[in-house]
């Protein structure tokens, strides 16, 4: 008999004690979500805080346009380096950040021809395009590229790393949203 009135008193501690595991692993996950989320994170907030396109073009500013994806891991990897730049640079300089995703930027993908993300594009203070950076770049390239801008060179330059392939195959229509 005292077998029996055990069990179910095991049963109830190992309960109590995976609800508390699993109220502590999501306590942690909650306080420490930038620390393991920080990448995604930073993305959705470009996207939420980038000045407008249209602003960005006629307000005398040199501008930065980033094409990015969430999904894009190469995008991920740069977040903490683009926004390095853009806690330096956001005084001076238009900072926009376009989600191949919406289909709201489509004429400014296909304007830009938006074949792999990330896509830089650095603008002058009069909306001319300067350079043009596809895929994974280092942060002194474009910081390098950024401090040129004043400079006013007339040379455009396209610059290819390692990027997110959104181009089509001859199979399929993909679009730039194309998670495929």
């Amino acid at each position: 008999m005292q077998f029996e009135n055990r069990e179910p008193l095991l049963n109830k501690n190992l309960k109590l004690i995976l609800v508390f595991l699993i109220a502590v692993v999501i306590i942690f996950l909650v306080f420490f979500r930038n620390f393991f989320f920080q990448s995604t994170y930073l993305l959705r907030s470009f996207g939420e805080l980038s000045v407008d396109p249209a602003i960005a073009f006629k307000n005398n500013k040199p501008t930065f346009l980033e094409f990015y994806a969430e999904w894009c891991e190469v995008c991920k990897e740069m977040a903490p380096k683009v926004s390095a730049l853009k806690e330096e640079y956001e005084k001076d300089m238009n900072f926009v950040f376009l989600n191949v995703d919406n289909q709201k930027w489509d004429n400014y993908m296909r304007k830009f021809e938006v074949n792999g993300i990330p896509q830089v594009n650095l603008f002058d203070r009069q909306g001319n395009l300067i350079t043009t950076f596809v895929g994974k770049q280092e942060e002194s390239t474009i910081k390098n590229s950024i401090d040129q801008l004043d400079i006013e060179t007339k040379s455009k330059e396209i610059l290819n790393a390692e990027f997110s392939l959104i181009k089509g195959n001859k199979n399929q229509d993909f679009s730039a949203r194309s998670h495929g």
